[in-house]
């Protein structure tokens, strides 16, 4: 299977092969021809499955085809998603192909968290609109887009949304869309929530399950220390430096503990920055640059994270503490092994914490080896 037979461009095709992608993802194969046949989609797709592809290069091919007068600001496709990070990861896949293969359309994600007059100044003209429910809501309210024009309309992470308090913002948002729209929907996992929602977005959708497909938590190779609270930060720093990683995404469940483990990490000499809600939206985005780029050796995160971040090839991520939810630790874990690459998740536990360790191996299906910290006692 390859993409020219799914019916993708030539000028897309050429971008893809530049980056090395030539085989089409499973979800791909599905997804991309039942798009450009104006299907409605239910797709169910893990983190890291190929799924943003999946409706970003269809989506590009009917906007380019389908050329059309339109009034300023009423834009023609919405991408609805629940955090910053992953508008403005979107947005970049947008840009990137629409600039590699030279199209003709624009593309600008949307967010809080930052001014909102620069995002008005700059809808003039978009076709493709990225946007977070809140900030989406603020710009209509504004005159600042009009939904009326609306083609296609997107909601990826679906089953995040849904659950992370935007009802009330969703439901003001599909009063507002065009009764004549396509709808693709995207999710990790189809619940309760997602059924009531296909209700309202969705007709006749073509489902598209792939959450069946082989586990990618079988590409990480995980392990877990017992290892008291105040050892903690020594044994993160022996890890690091003993192992040479050159890439370490690490998780704690505080802000302020965040910052404590990045602090410390520095105070050592080890390149380390945190991320969290209280960083500005700039900072953010410099931050995740640097450490996608490889200019920062350790990100240290709260779960704002467990979602957003998508980094092909990250082969570290390091739980320094539990979260309270087995699904916040699959997808804090998920950020590696991605891809069909390999990848190795490390896990922090309190000697109290191993009941609660259980069900999150129960979760996964799972048994995580504990490993010995003779090395790490004899080197301190």
């Amino acid at each position: 299977m390859s993409f020219i037979s799914l019916g993708v461009s030539d000028s897309l095709v050429g971008t893809l092969e530049r980056e090395n992608i030539t085989t089409p993802y499973p979800i791909q194969t599905e997804v991309i021809p039942a798009i450009l046949g104006n299907k409605d989609i239910l797709g169910i797709a893990k983190t890291g499955s190929g799924k943003t592809l999946s409706y970003v290069l269809p989506i590009l091919m009917k906007v380019q085809k389908k050329k059309v007068q339109k009034k300023d600001r009423h834009i023609r496709v919405l991408v609805m998603v629940p955090t910053r990070e992953l508008a403005a990861q979107i947005n970049s896949v947008f840009y990137n192909y629409i600039h590699e293969s030279g199209l003709d359309c624009k593309t600008l994600a949307v967010f809080g968290g930052s001014s909102i007059n620069p995002q008005m100044m700059a809808m003039r003209n978009i076709d493709i609109l990225i946007a977070t429910p809140g900030r989406l809501l603020e710009l209509v309210s504004v005159n600042a887009v009009h939904v009326s024009a609306l083609e296609i309309v997107v909601l990826d992470e679906a089953d995040k949304m849904l659950t992370a308090g935007f009802e009330k913002e969703m439901d003001q948002i599909f009063a507002l869309l065009p009764v004549h729209r396509q709808n693709l929907l995207f999710s990790a996992t189809l619940n309760e929530e997602i059924h009531s929602l296909e209700k309202v977005l969705l007709h006749d959708p073509l489902v598209i399950r792939m959450e069946e497909e082989a586990n990618p938590i079988d590409l990480i190779q995980q392990s877990a220390y017992y290892i008291p609270e105040e050892k903690k930060g020594p044994l993160l720093r022996y890890l690091i430096t003993s192992q040479n990683m050159k890439q370490v995404l690490v998780f704690t469940s505080s802000v302020a503990r965040a910052d404590r483990v990045a602090d410390k990490l520095q105070k050592n000499g080890i390149e380390a920055r945190s991320i969290h809600s209280k960083k500005s939206q700039g900072a953010r985005t410099d931050l995740l640059r640097a450490f996608k780029t490889g200019h920062l050796r350790v990100l240290v995160a709260t779960d704002l994270l467990s979602r957003g971040i998508d980094i092909e090839n990250l082969p570290f991520v390091i739980n320094y503490e539990l979260p309270r939810s087995p699904k916040i630790f699959i997808h804090r874990i998920g950020r590696t092994g991605r891809a069909e690459n390999f990848g190795e998740a490390i896990t922090f536990i309190n000697p109290s914490e191993e009941a609660h360790f259980r069900v999150i191996e129960k979760k996964m299906k799972k048994r995580v080896t504990r490993m010995s910290c003779e090395s790490f006692d004899e080197a301190n």
